[in-house]
């Protein structure tokens, strides 16, 4: 028997099928489109998630040569907090509006204005920030009241794809707390933040902890799929805490760097700790929490820029050129802020900087300018943490950036951690498929994701680029403080 692991990512849907025994035995992949119509807005189409869960899913068996039947079980993973409506009849009203999507930033302020912040904060373990579902779904209403009006059901990108499976709807839990809408310590909805936000309580599904099962694969589903009508579906993970479990975080103080379209940085705790300034999670293992740092675009930066200004240069010419690049790009400094920033300075309006351009600069110092940029915002996030008395005592890396040797090393050398990559790791596919494996009573306990991890080797950080970074990232910091009062004045403009 083997599992089913399906991520629904910012770039790709992904899929693996898991061997309890033999580990990772197929996998495949269908690209995603995130689209940004308007300044801040970032948007994708959940049709298109579903139509490539069914073809990832028929890939991988037949890449495996396997049947139907031979799937036990199947997770799902996905970005959080995606928004999703529906109508009555399960019909999508609306694309879904991405966690780093910024346009309800008005709204924000709003709820800030109408409530105590930190009493929210207190509650539900989040700060009311553009991630929040709230804010944006008084947006809707103001700029959708048609489609508002035919809304029957609210849910996130994992939990749409599990309601295709199964016709179930559900809510896994961390999308629930990272809704901001989730009283932590009564572990229901708030009833206040709901009449804020105009939300009936019927929309949400019932609340499950990962491995759940929150139904049955339906006949339509498993026409639609290849998959055997029956098949267990566990209610699944947010994409970050698949990831940061398959990559092995268990003990406190083990850290997570994950180099996606959107980038996260995840520290595990045995004991609640609450930072307005990060985002809490629950962790897959029961009884043990995330703090979990997302930056609303890293990886999505370099594929602009090779999208829009490189030309035909491919990933290995950029990565060339940067490597011949001295670390600091000669001067120059990105603020990543493409879309806005989330964690951790929470601002929708910020804008993406590029500082100190001279007509000596080549692309392969704007490529590792980005690089380095994404890389201080990480660096950020340890400071953060650091205020808290809180350090990593160790570091891995994962996801397609994590293929890059120079990104790697360059968000090393600015950390100053070694990183350990973890070999041919499929991400948060793999948390999937390994939660649905527990739900389907095929592993006993969740210490067995260790047999499907390995760390061939350790990135070092070099000291004396270190000291070069040190400098810039002062000035990096500075920059943003500096400039933060200008980001609404363009915002304005826009408008």
């Amino acid at each position: 028997m083997v599992l089913l692991g399906i991520d629904i990512g910012t770039t790709a849907t992904k899929g693996i099928l898991l061997h309890p025994e033999r580990g990772v035995i197929a996998e495949a992949q269908a690209p995603s489109t995130l689209r940004s119509p308007q300044t801040g807005w970032a948007e994708e189409d959940p049709e298109a998630w579903w139509e490539n869960v069914a073809a990832v899913t028929r890939a991988c068996l037949a890449q495996a040569g396997l049947g139907p039947e031979a799937v036990a079980g199947v997770g799902v993973s996905g970005m959080v907090p995606t928004l999703i409506l529906l109508d009555a009849q399960g019909r999508v009203l609306y694309p879904s509006i991405q966690q780093n999507d910024a346009r309800a930033h008005r709204e924000i302020l709003e709820f800030r204005e109408r409530l105590d912040e930190a009493d929210v904060l207190a509650r539900t373990g989040s700060a009311i920030t553009q991630q929040s579902i709230g804010p944006k779904l008084l947006w809707m209403r103001r700029h959708h009241p048609e489609i508002m009006a035919r809304a029957a059901h609210l849910m996130g990108s994992y939990d749409f794809v599990v309601h295709k499976l199964t016709g179930q709807f559900s809510a896994e839990r961390n999308w629930a707390l990272e809704s901001g809408l989730f009283d932590l310590h009564r572990q229901d909805w708030d009833e206040e933040l709901l009449a804020l936000s105009a939300i009936d309580r019927s929309w949400l599904g019932e609340i499950h902890w990962p491995a759940d099962v929150a139904g049955q694969v339906t006949p339509q589903a498993a026409a639609h799929t290849g998959l055997k009508a029956g098949t267990p579906v566990v209610a699944g993970s947010a994409d970050h805490i698949a990831s940061a479990f398959s990559a092995g975080l268990k003990a406190p103080g083990d850290l997570l760097v994950k180099l996606g379209g959107a980038g996260d940085i995840l520290y595990s705790l045995d004991d609640l700790i609450i930072d307005a300034r990060l985002f809490l999670d629950y962790h897959v293992i029961p009884g043990k929490y995330l703090l979990n740092g997302c930056m609303a675009a890293s990886g999505s930066i370099i594929k602009w820029f090779k999208q829009h200004f490189a030309g035909d240069a491919d990933y290995l010419q950029l990565d060339a050129e940067g490597l011949s690049t001295p670390a600091g790009s000669e001067g120059l400094i990105m603020l990543p802020y493409f879309l806005g920033e989330k964690t951790p300075i929470h601002d929708p309006l910020a804008r993406g900087v590029f500082f100190g351009l001279t007509l000596t600069h080549t692309r392969g110092h704007v490529y590792r300018a980005i690089l380095e940029g994404i890389a201080y915002g990480f660096r950020h996030h340890l400071a953060v943490l650091a205020e808290r008395g809180l350090t990593a005592t160790r570091a891995r890396v994962t996801n397609g950036g994590a293929r890059s040797q120079l990104w790697k090393q360059v968000t090393a050398d600015i950390l100053g951690l070694p990183l350990e990559p973890i070999a041919q790791h499929p991400g948060s596919s793999l948390g999937a498929a390994f939660i649905a494996g527990m739900g389907a009573g095929l592993f006993d306990d969740w210490s067995e994701i260790e047999r499907f991890i390995r760390v061939p080797h350790v990135i070092e950080p070099n000291l004396h680029r270190a000291v070069r970074y040190d400098e810039l990232f002062a000035i990096y910091r500075e920059l943003y403080e500096r400039n933060r009062g200008l980001f609404p004045r363009l915002s304005q403009e826009a408008l």
